[in-house]
Formats: C-alpha cells, sequence, structure tokens
C-alpha cells in the first residue's frame, strides 16, 4: 500500500489518478510530480516498487505545500481578508457567495436550506 503525506492511495487506480486524493494535488500537478520522479503514469498503485513509492514522496514533500500545511495556509489568508473587514471577509463571515455570484436565487450552496417565511396575518375584522 503506498502511503504519501499521511494519505494511503487507493490500490486499484493508476498512479496519476492515485495522486490526485492527495489534498493539493490535481491532475496537472499530479502529470508534473510523476515526469519529476521518473514513474510511468499508467502504473497501478498496487504494482509501484518501493524505490517508485519513495521517489515520489522525495518528489511530493519537497516541492508542494499539500495536505495540512496547505488547509492551514488558506485558513489563515480568509481570516486575514476578514480580520482587516475587506468585502471578500464580511462575505466569508456571513457565508454567502464571494465572487460575485447572484443572491436573490441561486445561492443555495452558500446560504443553505431554505426556509420559508410565513405572511403576516391581517387582523380580523369586526
Amino acid at each position: 500500500m503506498a502511503r504519501i503525506a499521511g494519505i494511503d492511495l487507493p490500490r486499484d487506480k493508476r498512479i496519476e489518478i492515485g495522486l490526485t486524493y492527495i489534498y493539493g494535488i490535481g491532475l496537472s500537478r499530479s502529470h508534473e510530480i510523476l515526469e519529476e520522479s521518473g514513474v510511468n503514469p499508467d502504473t497501478r498503485v498496487r504494482d509501484l516498487s518501493d524505490a517508485d513509492v519513495a521517489a515520489l514522496r522525495a518528489a511530493v514533500e519537497s516541492k508542494y505545500q499539500i495536505e495540512g500545511d496547505l488547509r492551514r495556509w488558506e485558513a489563515m489568508n480568509i481570516k486575514r481578508l476578514m480580520d482587516i473587514g475587506t468585502y471578500r471577509g464580511r462575505r466569508h463571515r456571513m457565508g454567502l457567495p464571494v465572487r460575485g455570484q447572484r443572491t436573490r436565487t441561486n445561492a443555495r450552496t452558500r446560504r443553505g436550506v431554505r426556509r420559508t417565511v410565513a405572511g403576516k396575518k391581517k387582523a380580523a375584522k369586526k
């Protein structure tokens, strides 16, 4: 079982896809890592030798910020925006879309489930 950056890679996938299970590594970065380490992208994770895993681990950990460090860095950037009171920081704080999307409709992912507001009852006439 290949374990890189504290993540167990899925055994039955090709290594170029398996590397994308690590937070901070997408398909293009995965190709860069494989080219740098000299591992064939079509190799299944279960077929990697110990030398291949060591080369991948060295390439990933030396050059890229991944997993916990990357999550911490992103959280600090968002916190900085909130602390200095920028527009983007206020949107993060309120849980609204940050990048200019409309909110009158179609903001369910950020705003949450719909809550219907009942109409105000009219006073009964005598």
